[in-house]
């Protein structure tokens, strides 16, 4: 059996309260999966600071200083969480056999991990950690996340329900993952494009360990609009149906009216009037701007900006030093 290289990819963004727990329950699962042959000695927790604005990048470079596992890698500036995420997958995934994307808050269990990479060792290229309930979510976010899952498979989104974004993707799902070129990234649904071998792993979902979400509800409205619009013209379809169905309404309402001014029982209709034209207007409005969503959104895509620039790369330094050092010894050993 080939024992794979494991890189735990965790993005952060201001988690300096969290981090050195992070690393001592990551670091603890890490361990024992190498005592038990499962994954090799060479395996890393990648921290992905995406430009924090406390010492969360100070803490990872002295983390990195202490603990044999962990390295880092400091994004030039703020990216968004997909994007930050997608930076540490390309850069693990040049060097690792699978990897591993998951919060930094550990809600997520850990102790799933394991279960992860035994899926692998079976054959499967994707593994998603799937929760089993929302007990721990309020009353609201747990309706509203619900809801959100159901709305994008109306919207013809091919999403895994209750899965976030804690997964493992093989070296051969991630070379596949880069094929993907779109700025407007929900990674969601992207992987579950891929297709390959998958199977999910199921889990309850615990307390965030300290600090606060960074997903409130307008950046949580935000990614479930981004992930629609990205995915499907459903919206847009909807909009026509809607034009269609207020113009023969309104052809209907018109005949109405030209029937009773035949009949001379015409009478001036203000209200009526008023109420069509905001209605109308509102409706013209709503349907101009999303359209303009998905224009914006292509215009994003044409002028093929980098999707993110990297300030600080301590994971590739060390896995070329590491790298440069075994063949110096396997030459070395030759010449002996």
């Amino acid at each position: 059996m080939n024992i794979p290289v494991l890189t735990i990819v965790v993005p952060c963004y201001n988690e300096e309260e969290v981090l050195h727990e992070t690393t001592k329950q990551l670091s603890e699962i890490i361990s024992q999966m190498i005592k038990e042959n499962l994954i090799t000695d060479k395996s890393k927790i990648l921290y992905v600071d995406d430009g924090s604005r406390d010492k969360t990048w100070a803490i990872i470079e002295e983390l990195n200083g202490v603990h044999p596992f962990v390295t880092g890698l400091k994004l030039a500036h703020n990216v968004g969480h997909q994007k930050a995420l997608l930076a540490g997958l390309e850069v693990a995934g040049k060097n690792s056999d699978c990897v591993i994307s998951i919060d930094a808050d550990l809600q997520d269990d850990i102790s799933v991990i394991k279960e992860f990479i035994l899926k692998f060792h079976e054959g499967y290229e994707i593994v998603y950690g799937v929760r089993k309930s929302r007990e721990t979510d309020t009353f609201f976010k747990r309706a509203t996340a619900q809801g959100f899952y159901r709305f994008m498979q109306k919207m013809g989104v091919n999403v895994v329900y209750n899965h976030a974004d804690y997964r493992l993707m093989s070296k051969r799902a991630l070379e596949e993952l880069s094929r993907y070129k779109e700025q407007n990234l929900f990674l969601r649904g992207i992987v579950s494009l891929i297709g390959l071998k998958t199977t999910e792993v199921y889990y309850d979902r615990k307390e965030r360990f300290a600090g606060e979400s960074k997903y409130p509800l307008k950046k949580m409205l935000s990614f479930a609009f981004d992930g629609i619009t990205s995915f499907s013209v459903a919206p847009i379809r909807f909009i026509t149906f809607i034009g269609f169905l207020s113009f023969l309404i309104s052809s209907c309402v018109g005949i109405y009216a030209l029937v009773i001014k035949f009949m001379g029982h015409a009478n001036t209709g203000w209200t009526s009037l008023m109420v069509s034209i905001w209605f109308l207007g509102g409706l013209l409005l709503m349907s101009v701007g999303l359209i303009g969503e998905y224009i914006g959104k292509i215009y994003e895509e044409t002028k093929g900006r980098p999707r993110f620039a990297i300030e600080t790369d301590l994971y590739t330094d060390e896995m070329v030093k590491s790298e440069v050092g075994a063949r110096f010894n396997m030459i070395r050993g030759k010449k002996g």
